[in-house]
């Protein structure tokens, strides 16, 4: 018996790799807003054919993480004022509830954890690394988000996470950071005290600060 697979067969794999490495560059703002990109510069990246560029493509404008016009182009999403407001007011809603529903498992091991990955984050904004600096806050709240065993919930927050990616990375030039995010420590005091209310405010407004000032 034959279990060679069939070429045709390891398409659906490439175009899954190729979907997973691009979702991951923009989510964590590796491309600017705007940024154009083709099938064939897709496929001489990640050495695949038309076929699984295209449809990672197709998969990640569906989740809003690329735009395609009717003319075929492709590119980063732009987002205009009333799109960041949006977005940034979902972030306060999705975010705000897994926070509260991670607190009261959120155990010693837990805070210890995002207090190093809390590090991280410093040493990426004293490095200037915009790109690192996405990733590790992003790792921040989703280590955190875990705790809320809410994957639904937790998959919505990633969804607006990946359309803001490029959006994130604007933001960032533009703060000019020189210290990690100031809400991240009152985050890390809210858990350790079990104070809900607290941790509410400081993750709406670690969420939304930054963001409702792009969209001024």
């Amino acid at each position: 018996m034959n279990l060679t697979p069939r070429p045709a067969e390891a398409t659906p794999l490439a175009h899954d790799r190729v979907y997973r490495r691009m979702r991951s560059r923009i989510m964590h703002g590796d491309l600017p807003p705007g940024q154009a990109l083709t099938l064939r510069g897709i496929g001489k990246e990640y050495e695949v054919s038309m076929t699984p560029a295209r449809e990672a493509v197709r998969r990640l404008a569906a989740e809003g993480a690329l735009t395609m016009s009717t003319s075929g182009r492709i590119s980063t999403p732009e987002l205009s004022s009333d799109r960041i407001e949006e977005l940034a007011a979902l972030r306060a809603l999705i975010e705000v509830e897994l926070a509260s529903r991670a607190l009261p498992r959120a155990h010693l091991a837990l805070i210890e954890r995002l207090q190093t990955i809390n590090n991280a984050v410093g040493d990426a904004v004293a490095q200037r690394d915009a790109v690192r600096y996405i990733r590790t806050n992003l790792e921040f709240h989703r280590t955190l988000y875990l705790r809320a065993q809410a994957p639904a919930m937790l998959a919505m927050a990633e969804t607006v996470w990946l359309q803001m990616g490029p959006t994130m990375r604007a933001l960032y030039g533009r703060l000019r950071r020189t210290e990690p995010p100031q809400f991240h420590r009152l985050i890390i005091a809210a858990l350790r005290a079990g104070d809900e209310p607290g941790l509410r405010l400081a993750v709406r407004s670690d969420v939304t600060q930054g963001l409702r000032m792009l969209a001024r």
